[in-house]
């Protein structure tokens, strides 16, 4: 019982040290992680240069450029939550760097993304979280900003999910559990 006390004092220590904007944006960078990247995983590597063609699909990325353009949008907008520059820049047609071509490249890429981005979400604070920053939308405040991680990265995923049915893939996140069905 003591060591039972030892620990939810401990505990409750470390959960008080935490920020709570910190936490509340990880949060979300970990749903990004959950869903996307498990997607990414799942889609087999001679998918990755699949794109829609029937209907309005003309022009439209494939699902590897997908991942490469979210990456790369998580790495610039958590560069302007840290106020610096990106380790990124936006490259062709905002699809990041071109020589990340292979699945395993694509992969490493959106995962070293959800790194810097985890980065930046643990620089919010109480005190600095509606602090105006830099945007491509003007200055706006830095948890604004920071919510966009997420926003746009789960545009990008509904269009995944798309590329993925279309190829008999059901997205894992849909995957059910027990008696739930398919979602």
């Amino acid at each position: 019982m003591r060591h039972m006390l030892v620990l939810m004092m401990l505990a409750a220590g470390t959960l008080k040290t935490q920020e709570p904007v910190a936490t509340m944006y990880d949060h979300q960078v970990t749903l990004v992680e959950h869903d996307v990247l498990s997607l990414a995983e799942a889609m087999p590597a001679d998918k990755y240069g699949f794109a829609p063609t029937h209907g309005n699909f003309a022009g439209v990325r494939t699902f590897g450029e997908q991942i490469k353009h979210l990456a790369t949008m998580i790495f610039m907008t958590s560069a302007r939550v840290l106020e610096e520059r990106s380790p990124y820049g936006p490259g062709t047609h905002n699809n990041g760097p071109d020589d990340v071509r292979s699945k395993a490249e694509i992969i490493a890429f959106l995962t070293d993304s959800i790194a810097y981005a985890r980065t930046a979400m643990a620089s919010l604070t109480t005190d600095n979280h509606l602090t105006p920053v830099a945007s491509a939308f003007g200055q706006q405040p830095r948890a604004a900003v920071a919510a966009g991680v997420a926003f746009h990265s789960f545009n990008h995923y509904g269009q995944m999910v798309v590329y993925a049915r279309m190829n008999g893939i059901v997205p894992p996140a849909s995957v059910p559990m027990g008696d739930e069905p398919v979602r």
